[in-house]
């Protein structure tokens, strides 16, 4: 089975892994990017004062790897007694536990709509969100409307890649599985797909289209896709479990 991986280039290492212990063959093309903001004053003012917020959410891997490396470089030591933490998903736990940090809520789905009820009274409460620059606005809007204090200061891009001629080819050579991972992934797979010249709705060998959550899976209805697949576990994982299972109907 050959799987097309679409998610950053840095985070397809674990996606590989798991899918040699299934036996299928990883294709890589990359669609987005991730960089950390070149201006980091805002983060880092706000970073520097976390006595002042009762949450901090992180709701990506990304976003404590951003924030744990401001702390370090800010040459902050211990957080504030008061602070909370609180994240999305199983791997961004095991992140910030890996990085020493206490983690205070992780909710049962791993979406960002479910973190609020886990957060307890918001009125008069002060939440920062770092996230991406792209991040959606449920959340803070959520927080505001529970007479909370979102404070959302983006700690990182989200930008199309660059297309991979290797992973192109191996697409046009037929796949089984092309996979996404974000909404983002979604529509840069069609830009870069259509400007090599393919249809990314009629592709080589009439792949499955499979999707790590609900949310993806919506960005690629709403981008004409038919999904085929979508885990009950929201990870790499999940996904890649799934698909093993697929294989076998």
């Amino acid at each position: 089975m050959r799987v097309l991986v679409t998610r950053p280039s840095h985070k397809s290492a674990e996606f590989a892994s798991v899918l040699r212990k299934i036996g299928a063959e990883g294709v890589f093309l990359p669609c987005i990017e991730i960089q950390p903001v070149a201006d980091t004053t805002i983060l880092d003012r706000a970073l520097s004062h976390l006595e002042f917020y009762d949450w901090l959410v992180l709701t990506s891997v990304t976003a404590v790897e951003v924030v744990c490396e401001r702390l370090v470089d800010l040459g902050v030591e211990a957080l504030p007694d008061n602070l909370r933490l609180a994240v999305v998903g199983p791997q961004t736990a095991a992140s910030l536990r890996d990085h020493g940090l206490p983690l205070d809520f992780v909710p049962h789905q791993y979406l960002a709509e479910a973190l609020l009820p886990g957060l307890g009274d918001l009125c008069g409460c002060w939440v920062l969100l770092p996230t991406a620059d792209i991040a959606g606005d449920f959340l803070p809007r959520a927080i505001q409307a529970a007479d909370g204090v979102a404070h959302v200061i983006t700690a990182y891009h989200t930008l199309p890649a660059s297309p991979d001629p290797k992973g192109l080819a191996g697409l046009q050579e037929g796949v089984d599985v092309v996979t996404f991972t974000s909404g983002s992934t979604v529509r840069n797979f069609i830009t870069i797909t259509r400007h090599a010249g393919m249809d990314p709705h009629n592709l080589p060998g009439s792949p499955k289209i499979a999707c790590i959550g609900p949310k993806t899976a919506a960005a690629a209805r709403g981008a004409g896709f038919k999904v085929d697949l979508v885990p009950d576990q929201y990870t790499v994982a999940g996904l890649v479990a799934a698909i093993n299972n697929l294989d076998r109907e």
